[in-house]
């Protein structure tokens, strides 16, 4: 009698719990069908210099990294550099920021005059600078995709910063000697940075998380700089070109560029904690960012949605619901390059974050409500 009353009071408080969830937090998804989500987008920010990874602090304001707007500095004839057409790169030292966006809109900077680089002129000079950012605690981090001596800045390497008062900034991790002295098992060697290309970063357990797209590797960096490999992606599955990352239900989650022709290439794959990779859901196209909302749902960016190569307003976000269907929420975006939740449920997205003007980049904001709310079934 008293196991059965047990029982029936951790049900019922399982039940409460789910619904005072879905009550504070106010996910549109809680009790609306994937065929009822409606989705409103607005420009939150503008101005921006290439936006890559975004976060929620601590205190509530969202945080940008900055590709930058790259550099003329080259370093020729001084290390190896990246194989044309792509290299050689110019850089310079002071070119990428790390920007804080309040509530309101306001822009204010918290770290400036870190590394940013471009790509050889006539591969539209593309500008890579601080690749994303992450918070252990209330310090923030950020992970440098724009320097190192191939991408035309000697003396910074590419690695992980922590962002000090009064807009300065310490380098912690050396992540370009780390892939020197630890290559991926299957390099792309008409493809190859010999810096890496630094894309996603996440905080877990105290410790951070970062993805290298070029050598396809995922290592672990903690608060004092010490870096060790959780996944050499290359090894199973080959030249993918690994990009956006997150944690769910303890498993790693990440997205891919893949290889031309770009059309329906990409997937999503899960690293589970026996180091195995799996495809979780594929016929995706460039693929640059992935979320997961407060009920399971799978978010996808994808950079672009044309064959062969990308163009602006084609990027789009695709929900996919737990039982696997699709819907295409948010359609038009221009090279976007990530995105997150926010703690008012609105998705933000980093757009213009390749190949466009300094100053054009943009955060949207999506807002996702439910056109008629309908109790799913059990």
């Amino acid at each position: 009698m008293r196991k059965t009353r047990l029982l029936s009071m951790c049900a019922i408080l399982i039940i409460a719990l789910f619904i005072s969830s879905c009550k504070k937090d106010f996910p549109p998804t809680c009790n609306c069908d994937q065929s009822q989500l409606v989705a409103s987008a607005s420009v939150f920010a503008s101005g921006l210099n290439n936006p890559r990874g975004l976060k929620f602090g601590p205190d509530g304001n969202l945080y940008i990294a900055e590709g930058g707007i790259g550099g003329t500095n080259s370093s020729a004839g001084l290390c190896d550099q990246v194989v044309p057409p792509i290299g050689p790169y110019t850089g310079s030292t002071t070119g990428a920021r790390i920007l804080k966006i309040s509530k309101s809109g306001a822009i204010t900077t918290v770290a400036d005059n870190l590394p940013s680089s471009q790509t050889n002129p006539g591969q539209g000079s593309l500008v890579s600078g601080v690749g994303d950012i992450a918070f252990i605690g209330n310090t923030l981090y950020g992970v440098l995709a724009g320097a190192g001596c191939s991408h035309g800045v000697p003396t910074i390497p590419n690695g992980v910063v922590k962002v000090l008062p009064n807009k300065k900034w310490d380098l912690i991790a050396d992540l370009s000697s780390f892939q020197k002295s630890n290559p991926v098992a299957n390099p792309e060697p008409d493809d190859f940075e010999p810096d890496g290309t630094w894309y996603s970063m996440q905080s877990e357990g105290g410790d951070l998380y970062a993805v290298e797209p070029n050598h396809g590797e995922i290592d672990k960096i903690d608060r004092w700089g010490h870096i060790s490999r959780v996944s050499d992606i290359s090894a199973s599955q080959g030249h993918i070109v690994p990009t956006s990352m997150v944690f769910h239900n303890g498993d790693i989650y990440f997205g891919n560029l893949s290889t031309f022709p770009i059309t329906g290439n990409s997937n999503v794959y899960k690293l589970s904690h026996n180091g195995t990779i799996s495809i979780v859901a594929s016929g995706f196209s460039m693929v640059t960012g992935i979320a997961f909302d407060a009920v399971g749902g799978l978010y996808v960016l994808e950079s672009t949605t044309n064959n062969p190569f990308p163009t602006p307003g084609t990027g789009d976000v695709v929900r996919i619901d737990p039982s696997g269907a699709r819907a295409t929420l948010v359609s038009g975006l221009s090279v976007p390059t990530a995105m997150t939740f926010g703690p008012d449920n609105k998705l933000y997205i980093s757009n213009l974050g390749y190949g466009a003007p300094p100053g054009a980049g943009e955060i949207w904001k999506v807002e996702i409500t439910c056109a008629k709310q309908t109790k799913k079934a059990s």
